[in-house]
């Protein structure tokens, strides 16, 4: 009888996990502070939204190698860090020109970093899946991120960045409420079992609907603006997360860190972001 108490007594004091298994207050309580700061800076000191970047990139970067190191990969972490801060300050001065060329660089300074690293004398092992590794990372981290940075140099810079936020947010929260509420139907049991058709419904409802609002309010332009941009960052911000998903799925993890309280690592929730911050850049810049 005492086990089972001590047992009881242990589960109560377990933190109050949602259907997502999640923290639901601990992630409500970070959701907010973070998207109270994002905002602030955007508002009264919109430049400093690359600094937040910078400082994310490293984070993100770090997570992902530092799994990939667990299950046997060889990646170093600085010529990524590093080349993810060039793209990023880069895109300052020079725009998408910087970016690219420091990309290049970056891949051209990897790949050579990862020849000799531990000498010309010794054969390097699994050259071509670290090398792929590296590439997906630079891709994924600090090149879509890049994007964001893009997005805040023109005059109406806050407008747009709010114009990437606003649809994936809303479209993560519309998913997660319907999907809770009335998900029923596994979209990719095999990848996300948690992930349903209803709340893809649900997302793009509310990804469509912010949008569509985020575009007429913060741009000022014509709200069928809204429509291409919150369907493809809808799909962009699901496949962002079924992505990840899979990779976390490959390594046999939960999350790829816990720096966040209730939503685990700083790429668990850069994840929708990340690929929809090119799809903004590219669509704003289309449809002006």
């Amino acid at each position: 009888m005492a086990d089972q108490d001590a047992g009881v007594d242990a589960a109560e004091s377990q933190p109050k996990q949602s259907r997502a298994g999640r923290n639901l207050p601990a992630a409500i309580a970070v959701g907010v502070v973070l998207a109270g700061l994002l905002v602030y800076t955007l508002l009264f000191a919109p430049r400093f939204w690359v600094l937040i970047l910078a400082v994310a990139a490293p984070v993100a970067t770090h997570e992902i190698t530092r799994r990939l190191r667990e299950v046997g990969y060889d990646l170093p972490f600085i010529p990524l860090a590093l080349g993810g801060q060039a793209m990023l300050w880069l895109s300052l001065p020079f725009g998408a020109r910087g970016v690219l060329g420091a990309f290049g660089a970056t891949v051209v300074i990897a790949m050579i970093w990862r020849l000799v690293g531990q000498g010309l004398d010794h054969t390097p092992v699994n050259y071509l899946r670290d090398m792929s590794a590296m590439i997906l990372i630079a891709v994924w981290v600090p090149l879509c991120m890049s994007f964001a940075a893009l997005l805040v140099y023109r005059d109406d810079g806050p407008g747009r960045v709010l114009c990437l936020l606003f649809p994936v947010v809303f479209s993560d929260i519309g998913g997660y409420a319907v999907g809770v509420l009335f998900g029923k139907h596994p979209m990719a049991p095999a990848i996300s079992p948690k992930k349903s058709w209803e709340g893809l419904a649900g997302s793009l409802v509310f990804g469509v609907a912010a949008a569509v609002f985020a575009v007429t309010v913060f741009l000022g332009r014509p709200w069928w603006v809204g429509l291409p941009l919150g369907l493809l960052l809808v799909v962009t911000g699901v496949f962002g997360d079924l992505i990840e998903s899979q990779v976390k799925r490959d390594l046999g993890i939960k999350d790829m860190g816990r720096l966040l309280p209730g939503h685990g690592g700083i790429m668990d929730r850069l994840d929708a972001l990340l690929p929809s911050a090119v799809v903004t850049w590219v669509v704003l810049t289309v449809l002006r």
